[in-house]
């Protein structure tokens, strides 16, 4: 074992008391359905301070079933689903492609509170993906116009050399189309909403979908 490694992760303190608040979750008093109470929980992780709250961790699976997992930003969330983008030829969109499940966990530890979504995952009409990759940022734009995620790159210089043409076509040609841009949603059969609890008496919220697609609330032991 590295002694050093070992001694850092002792140190490290998991909510502070300094930084971290730890509110209440009163099962009782939670929304029939998971998209309310999620959109409060983000509402409340961004007043609290927490930093980039609408990051996510998106687990997929490959063709033989091994898994992975990446950081993305959440586009929106709403009947139709949590929504994430990539190019469609990314590994996590060929992933997607023959496996189209996946997993989505929030932490915001600010809170103490973990949100973890799971289900069969679809794509919005072309039309929408480019909507939504126009109403972002130039630099996002100039990314998506980069090109070839996830491809074997040569040198950090032909990186250079393509994103600094991506950028001068996106700053000139702002409705430039990404074909290959999707934006995907989540449609989840499970939300697990997670409240920390400082002695440990974790609450864990579970909806999943009933057989007539009602939501069906109960408690899981921490």
């Amino acid at each position: 074992m590295d002694t050093d490694l070992h001694e850092l992760l002792r140190s490290l303190r998991v909510w502070d008391p300094e930084v971290t608040e730890l509110p209440e979750l009163d099962p009782a008093a939670a929304p029939a359905e998971p998209l309310p109470l999620f959109t409060r929980w983000l509402a409340e992780a961004a007043a609290a301070g927490q930093r980039e709250p609408h990051t996510m961790s998106l687990a997929t699976a490959d063709a033989d079933g091994l898994p992975d997992v990446r950081i993305v930003m959440l586009h929106g969330a709403d009947a139709d689903g949590w929504s994430f983008a990539t190019h469609a030829h990314s590994r996590k969109g060929g992933h997607l492609a023959a496996r189209p499940h996946a997993a989505l966990a929030f932490y915001w530890p600010v809170l103490g509170r973990q949100v973890r979504l799971r289900g069969p995952v679809g794509t919005a009409p072309a039309e929408e993906a480019q909507a939504d990759l126009h109403a972002r940022s130039t630099g996002a734009l100039a990314a998506a116009l980069t090109g070839r995620q996830s491809a074997v790159l040569g040198s950090v210089e032909e990186l250079a050399r393509a994103s600094e043409g991506a950028w001068e076509r996106a700053r000139r040609e702002p409705d430039t189309p990404a074909p290959s841009w999707t934006l995907y949603r989540l449609r989840p059969d499970e939300v697990e909403f997670f409240q920390g609890d400082a002695r440990r008496r974790h609450v864990r919220l579970r909806y999943r979908r009933g057989q007539r697609e009602e939501w069906v609330r109960e408690l899981l032991w921490p």
